[in-house]
């Protein structure tokens, strides 16, 4: 899920932006407060699989059912499941980005049909999470981020990891450091990879310039 105010928003989503009924998951997860969410989808790394790659190659299929893809200008696979040489959260992030003409809210509903949950909104921004239960997380875990055009430096910090081994590295190392000391604490996980990841996204925005928005 997402960071404190992310999580937090999910008592507010769940009822007024989805019309969750109190019995259901989105509904019962609702109930329980942020220790309990944090303790119920903690922070975990894994190896590298190939099946991510696979995984959101089938649900970008299912997207490209319910979106409006005349303004939809990118369906990316991004995060750390994109970056085949470093361990991750098996979570797949997948970057859905709208052409100028598109609105968020019509990108809103088309996503929550595809089953997400909308876990936070600015004017901008809309994230959306698939695959959390009462159970914990199912098999298949996505995160989705509805982006306006040119919103996408994920792309570029995704490109200079597969590039560069030796960053791709450091970047590992403090992941599997920081999984240790915020299990259960997203927000400080979080936090603590944004000077890293700051840092390799504007050196790519450098390298990489004009390779996604014509710069």
């Amino acid at each position: 899920m997402g960071n404190r105010a992310e999580e937090n928003s999910v008592v507010e989503n769940s009822v007024e932006e989805n019309s969750v009924e109190e019995n259901s998951t989105e509904g019962k997860l609702s109930l329980l407060s942020l220790d309990e969410l944090w303790e119920l989808f903690p922070i975990f790394l894994t190896e590298h699989k190939d099946e991510w790659s696979g995984w959101f190659e089938e649900e970008k299929l299912a997207l490209e059912c319910v979106l409006p893809m005349e303004r939809t200008a990118r369906i990316a696979h991004v995060g750390s499941t994109a970056i085949r040489s470093i361990w991750a959260k098996p979570i797949v992030d997948i970057l859905v980005e709208m052409t100028p003409e598109g609105g968020m809210e019509e990108f809103r509903s088309s996503i929550l049909q595809a089953g997400y949950t909308l876990m936070s909104k600015n004017e901008s921004r809309m994230s959306f999470n698939k695959g959390y239960t009462g159970a914990g997380f199912a098999e298949r875990v996505f995160h989705l981020h509805l982006r306006k055009s040119g919103d996408h430096h994920e792309l570029y910090f995704r490109d200079y990891m597969r590039e560069h081994p030796e960053a791709a590295g450091e970047y590992e190392a403090l992941k599997l450091k920081l999984w240790r000391q915020y299990e259960h604490d997203r927000d400080a996980y979080t936090e603590n990879k944004s000077e890293l990841v700051n840092k390799y996204t504007a050196i790519a925005r450098t390298e990489y310039k004009g390779r996604y928005d014509g710069e």
